[in-house]
């Protein structure tokens, strides 16, 4: 058994005022593809929630051997895409489920495997900043994901990661932070990375 990806991409970019974040170019193709390309040098199982539809979304993603599903409650926010994860995760036999957001563009290979060696499969861990500020990626344990299945709205995992045991797992900078929502965080990241 190993630990399987979740990137949820079913949210609308609503604060992008019109510009899919998940379709913005980075190093050479679009984010959620190359998102996605690094999470399958982690793991053989991944799965990428949609809106309904697919759409743009699941067009950057042809050829790539990722599992998708469209989310039909996708604006009721995070907890839809949570849910599906959870579901066809359980269905996978994992012994853990990462969700890594596909808008955190500095988060490399060596942090996603930082993240995969320091898990123990029995407590959820949590990336942080190097000095501490909790971020993602996060990897949910097995027995956790029927409590995934159950979440409701917009509040993502926090139901979760307020009642459960959480390790942390710094590293390096802010690229556990990084997370790129409006056109402004695209125009800064982009100054700092030319």
């Amino acid at each position: 058994m190993a630990v399987a990806v979740l990137l949820p991409a079913a949210g609308a970019s609503r604060r992008m005022r019109g510009r899919d974040k998940l379709l913005e170019v980075v190093r050479g193709r679009a984010l959620l593809r190359e998102r996605a390309e690094v999470a399958l040098t982690i793991s053989a199982d991944v799965l990428v929630t949609l809106p309904p539809g697919g759409g743009p979304r699941a067009a950057v993603l042809g050829g790539l051997p990722v599992a998708r599903r469209e989310v039909a409650q996708a604006a009721e926010g995070m907890a839809a895409s949570l849910r599906a994860g959870a579901d066809w995760a359980r269905g996978q036999g994992v012994k853990g489920l990462m969700v890594l957001l596909p808008d955190m563009p500095d988060l490399r290979q060596e942090d996603l495997k930082s993240v995969l060696q320091a898990y123990d499969e029995n407590t959820i861990l949590r990336a942080t900043s190097e000095d501490g500020r909790p971020g993602h990626p996060v990897i949910f344990p097995a027995a956790l994901l029927p409590g995934m299945a159950a979440l409701s709205g917009d509040e993502g995992a926090r139901a979760l990661l307020s009642c459960h045991a959480v390790t942390l797992c710094p590293l390096p900078g802010e690229r556990a932070l990084t997370d790129l929502d409006t056109p402004e965080d695209w125009a800064a990241w982009r100054a700092r990375n030319p």
